[in-house]
């Protein structure tokens, strides 16, 4: 859900660039080199530098955290929410149109918070449950379904990674063309507040969950 509200805000309102998907911003650095109207090189490689800052960042946390999930899953959860209240901050304090400077800052803050939880989503591993692509989880259910004459489709989680994206993006679209820019991003703020609380609260006990190599 934060991946659609983040992305619906960068899209949108930052000039046409993704902050979780970077195989659209490779995309759109391809079309911008070829000299495509509307399509900024220097927005999808500030997005493209910062996410990679931010898979850095979340293999640090990954290897630091390693013994208890929970911990693991809790401390990104924080950072994401640092990153993405400042980035809140950068657009509350712009004007209605957001100038370079800011536009840039909150690119570069999104796309790190989004670095890091793709690699705890990475390092966490929950089967058939992504935070930022889709394609594969796509693929899934159709080459495993029946018609595909696979083992089943396992619709469960998969559903609920393409459910959770697309009610972000709605929510996110509407708040940006109906409220303002900052809107999206402080309900992305208050989700991740209320994430890292609870999964502080949760790391504290020792459920099966939360061990190394856990599952589920």
């Amino acid at each position: 859900m934060l991946t659609g509200l983040v992305d619906a805000t960068s899209y949108l309102k930052l000039g046409h660039v993704f902050v979780a998907n970077m195989t659209g911003n490779v995309v759109f650095l391809g079309f911008g080199i070829a000299g495509a109207g509307g399509i900024s090189i220097w927005a999808s490689l500030t997005a493209l530098g910062s996410f990679l800052v931010g898979g850095v960042c979340g293999g640090r946390i990954g290897v630091r955290r390693s013994s208890n999930r929970g911990r693991h899953l809790a401390t990104a959860a924080a950072t994401e929410l640092v990153l993405v209240a400042a980035a809140l901050v950068v657009a509350a304090f712009s004007t209605d149109h957001i100038g370079t400077g800011s536009r840039y800052a909150a690119i570069a803050l999104l796309a790190v918070a989004m670095g890091v939880q793709n690699a705890a989503a990475r390092k966490l591993a929950v089967p058939d449950l992504t935070t930022t692509v889709l394609t594969m989880t796509l693929t899934g259910v159709a080459a495993d379904s029946a018609l595909g004459r696979g083992q089943g489709s396992k619709v469960g989680r998969r559903a609920l990674s393409v459910a959770a994206m697309l009610l972000g993006a709605l929510i996110g679209g509407l708040l940006v063309s109906k409220v303002d820019t900052p809107a999206p991003l402080a309900l992305a703020t208050g989700l991740l507040a209320a994430i890292s609380f609870a999964t502080y609260r949760a790391s504290r006990s020792t459920p099966a969950w939360t061990r190394a190599g856990s599952e589920r």
